[in-house]
């Protein structure tokens, strides 16, 4: 089987690849010759993943499925929330990012803070929605050189790592993504 994943970002396309059974042949937006960045314009997560899968349904007419997640912080009212990739600026900075974030939670005690993602899947004229939700804190400084994003500030209920301080497989199993993407992959085995 053949899906597209709607994303030009190469660490997501890695960190799902390894979650995909071996029969489905995952092609990102590079493969089908998509280099347009796809407009993000819902208010909500689950609203932009399903204008990235609709997008790629009818403009390129692959089965595909579109992810979207964001890092919903208490003491900021839910921000940044479907911001998180540009909290900082349409540059999409990392570093930015979580030093923006940090500032904003400079002094504040509540530090709880949930990463989302949600998953538009179009497969056969038919759309469903997966959603996965890691529960955590965010810590004064950066701990650990894994992942990307909000990783090295976030640190999962229950445990002591941050998600940067993880191995991918780690990471994997209980991270927002792999818990959507589980959903996911439970549905195509149907």
């Amino acid at each position: 089987m053949k899906l597209v994943f709607a994303t030009h970002n190469k660490n997501k396309l890695i960190e799902v690849k390894a979650l995909l059974p071996h029969y489905i042949e995952l092609l990102s937006l590079d493969d089908i010759g998509c280099t347009e960045e796809i407009p993000e314009t819902a208010d909500t997560i689950e609203g932009n993943a399903i204008l990235k899968a609709e997008h790629v349904r009818h403009r390129y007419g692959y089965d595909c499925f579109a992810d979207d997640t964001g890092l919903e912080v208490d003491a900021l009212d839910g921000k940044p929330g479907v911001f998180s990739a540009r909290y900082a600026g349409e540059g999409k900075n990392d570093q930015a990012n979580v030093t923006k974030l940090l500032n904003k939670l400079e002094g504040k005690k509540n530090r709880k803070a949930q990463f989302k993602t949600a998953i538009a899947l179009n497969l056969n004229d038919n759309q469903n929605l997966f959603t996965g939700i890691c529960k955590g804190e965010i810590l004064l400084e950066k701990r650990g050189d894994q992942g990307f994003g909000y990783d090295p500030v976030f640190i999962p209920k229950g445990f002591s790592k941050t998600f940067a301080e993880m191995s991918l497989s780690e990471k994997s199993e209980i991270s927002h993504r792999g818990i959507a993407f589980k959903e996911l992959i439970t549905y195509l085995s149907k």
